[in-house]
């Protein structure tokens, strides 16, 4: 036994020196034979010093395995594999209806694309028949300009037609009346050329006179009938021309 130790001045060495005593004679390493080993120590000092020891010296002893009868790991197993299909059964439905939707999702971008593709040929084949029309349209308004410009140069030409009509009235006029003066000119010379013939040569002569002068007035009578139907007629014409 040690002897003379006190609580002021026991040492974890000396309680770690009792408690490697007791342990190499066998004996449990308590505080009770660690405190008859140490005697006259303080049983708190030496309690102090034992918990440092045995965190230095003893490990916690490992528990016996604990084996399951089968019968109860048999129901455990059955009860997890139920307990992990119930709550499994939510997510797993959860995710064929994130499935559904992602399917639905997909059918519905295809058929956005396909729509998007439809659009788009709607839309260039708008735009190549608008840039037809507009062509249609520029040849359309050339050809009526064209047209303006015939139906302008048409009755330009038709004005001056009418002006040459008009033309030809106003000469024909004139000619008819210089044709009237000519015949009453010729028709009075000739009443008193044969009203001096009848005084000099005598009535049969005078008749005579008168007859050959009369056919000749008739012939140019004739003559200035025959050139105003042929200035008519060109007057017609003119005028067939002008319509």
């Amino acid at each position: 036994m040690t002897t003379d130790s006190s609580s002021q001045d026991i040492t974890y060495d000396e309680v770690a020196a009792a408690a490697a005593k007791l342990k190499k004679a066998g004996t449990p390493v308590t505080l009770d034979a660690l405190v008859e080993e140490l005697d006259g120590a303080s049983p708190s000092a030496i309690g102090r010093h034992l918990r440092a020891w045995r965190a230095e010296h003893e490990q916690p002893a490992e528990p016996a395995p604990v084996e399951l009868p089968a019968a109860l790991a048999a129901e455990l197993a059955k009860w997890a594999r139920q307990h992990a299909e119930e709550a499994g059964a939510g997510p797993r439905e959860a995710m064929a209806r994130l499935e559904r939707d992602m399917d639905e999702l997909i059918e519905a971008g295809s058929r956005l694309e396909a729509d998007l593709d439809s659009a788009n040929s709607a839309r260039y084949a708008a735009q190549a028949a608008a840039e037809e029309r507009s062509e249609e349209i520029e040849r359309l308004n050339a050809e009526l300009r064209n047209a303006r410009q015939v139906a302008m140069d048409a009755l330009v030409n038709k004005a001056k037609d009418q002006l040459a009509i008009d033309g030809k009235d106003a000469q024909l006029a004139d000619l008819r009346t210089q044709l009237e003066r000519s015949v009453a000119a010729q028709a009075a010379q000739s009443d008193a050329r044969l009203a001096a013939e009848m005084e000099l040569v005598g009535a049969t002569t005078a008749r005579d006179s008168l007859a050959a002068e009369l056919k000749d007035v008739q012939a140019q009578l004739a003559q200035a009938k025959s050139d105003r139907g042929a200035l008519r007629m060109e007057l017609d014409a003119l005028r067939k021309k002008a319509k």
